[in-house]
């Protein structure tokens, strides 16, 4: 056996049965829970405790992250649009037209990022309009989290689902 044949062995190539696989999905989903527009969510709960030094570093955090967002999105919106809308695309084409189980895992791993990314663009766009306060901020992030929680669950529900439906139909069939 050569180390190729040892490492395919340790690392299962079908994504859905793989314990790596869930685990990625469950980092990915905790980090960005924890990170609403590039701010860790701790800083604003510690700056509506604590206030003081807290409460000016997320607001200026906000400020910086809200102000790169949304000049990324005026930037360079239409390209990263475009460059999405082709990888999805062929991802979902090659996932579930042609069955390939590993791009419909990168799919379904990917995707619901697109509508945490949207939203985390609509937020920074209101946060854009109004004065920026420790209330409006707190308030725009913790509504930003609970999206993306929400959006976490459909997503972690619709993966584990497909996956538990592709092991039972490998298993059976294979």
């Amino acid at each position: 056996m050569d180390w190729y044949s040892s490492i395919f062995e340790l690392i299962d190539m079908r994504s859905f049965s793989n314990l790596w696989y869930w685990i990625a999905l469950a980092v990915l989903w905790s980090t960005a829970s924890h990170w609403v527009m590039g701010v860790p969510y701790d800083l604003v709960v510690r700056a509506r405790r604590v206030g003081g030094q807290a409460e000016t570093d997320l607001l200026d955090i906000v400020r910086i992250n809200t102000n790169r967002i949304l000049y990324i999105a005026d930037v360079s919106g239409v390209v990263i649009l475009a460059l999405c809308c082709f990888l999805f695309a062929g991802l979902a084409t090659l996932g579930f037209y042609y069955q390939v189980e590993f791009a419909q895992a990168v799919f379904l791993l990917l995707f619901p990022m697109v509508l945490v990314g949207a939203n985390s663009l609509r937020v920074a766009r209101n946060l854009r309009r109004q004065e920026l306060s420790i209330e409006a901020v707190s308030k725009a992030l913790h509504r930003c989290r609970l999206a993306t929680q929400v959006i976490g669950m459909f997503a972690i529900l619709v993966t584990s689902m497909w996956g538990m439906y592709q092991n039972l139909s490998i298993g059976v069939l294979g």
